[in-house]
Order: structure tokens, then sequence, then C-alpha cells
């Protein structure tokens, strides 16, 4: 409870990454919302992404929502499965992360780490440490793994990848350039990812 006597309002942050094949979100928030029950908060909504951690807000649109509410203090906590789950971007943006929230006045939580909880402030800050160098060398590592993968199937003559879909979008991002859409207004009209409309309109203003 909060110190007004009305529940703790929390938010769950789900992440899979696209490379987690056969995975979902469903496990994690089975067991957040049970933890919730047990804590008797209250979840004023759940946040799922599939994408990689080691993408930050532009590229994660429900991570970059989470902010945008909790400036807005529309909850108390933010609790995680762990930290790995909620971002591979290495000690110093995870700490940035982190410190937002804190400076909205929203605390954080990890399930799977019981010291990384803003209870303890001592413990945390070096758990956060050692724990987002750890998720940054895994996310290394598994680049690492993807890219010897890639290799060795190129070493045998397969061909990688899917169709480039910048014929397909040419035409519709060069219209909508010229009528004044950002960026932004360009991805969500279109559903590319943010990095690919950027791609695509520095190869249309090659032609």
């Amino acid at each position: 409870m909060t110190k007004n006597n009305r529940p703790t309002l929390v938010a769950l942050y789900l992440r899979v990454s696209t490379t987690d094949k056969g995975q979902d979100t469903d496990n994690q928030l089975l067991q957040l919302q049970e933890f919730c029950d047990r804590q008797g908060w209250q979840i004023h909504d759940i946040y799922k992404d599939q994408e990689s951690g080691r993408k930050g807000k532009r590229e994660r649109g429900n991570f970059s929502r989470l902010f945008e509410d909790a400036a807005r203090r529309k909850f108390d906590v933010v609790l995680f499965w762990s930290l790995d789950r909620f971002t591979r971007e290495g000690i110093r943006k995870t700490i940035v992360y982190l410190q937002q929230l804190d400076s909205f006045g929203v605390r954080f939580k990890s399930y799977t780490e019981p010291l990384l909880d803003t209870d303890n402030e001592l413990v945390s800050h070096i758990v956060i440490g050692v724990l987002s160098y750890f998720a940054q060398q895994e996310a290394v590592r598994i680049s690492e793994r993807t890219k010897a993968g890639l290799q060795r199937v190129q070493s045998q003559g397969k061909v990688l990848g899917r169709p480039d879909g910048f014929e397909e979008w040419k035409d519709k991002l060069a219209t909508m350039q010229t009528t004044g859409y950002s960026q932004g207004q360009m991805q969500r009209e279109t559903g590319l990812a943010y990095n690919t409309v950027k791609s695509y309109l520095k190869r249309i203003q090659k032609l």
C-alpha cells in the first residue's frame, strides 16, 4: 500500500527478443501477476515489446510509452522479470533509465533479482552496475554467435536474408516526405522500424 492507503499501482514490463525463437512473454506475465497478487499490488498496465534489449526507447515502442507514463506518475513501481529483460544497452544506459524512474518518483523492482530493488538503495546501485555489465556482455556473445552462424551458412553458398522492402515503400515515403511528415510519423503510418525509415529516406535522396 502507498502512504495514502490506496493500492500500489504497478507497471509490468515484458520483453522477448526477436531472436528468442519459440519464446513469448506469457511465462513472464504469469509469475509477475502472481507476485503482484501476493504483494497486494494493483496492475496499472502491461507493457510488452518483442525487440532486442540492445535497442532503446526509439525502437521499443512500449518501452518508450512506459517512460512517458512514468513521467506522468501513472504508477508507483515498474516490475520486470530481470534486468536483461528490461535492457541490454550497457551500464551507462541502464543507470540512466533507472535514474529517470527514480527522478519521476517511480520505484523499480526485478522479480528474479531480489536485491535489485529501490527499497535497498546502496545494494541496488552496486547490483545495477554488475548486472547491467553482464547483460551487455551476454548481448555481445549472442551477437558473436549469430555472426559466426551467418558466416558458416554463407561459406556453404546459401543466400541469407529477406527481400529488401525498399522498392515497395520508396514512393509512399517520398510522398510523405514532400508533404512534411516527420520520420516518427512515417514510422507510425507505415509500421516500419524507425531505422528502416531513416535508411530508406537516405536511399531516396540518392535516387
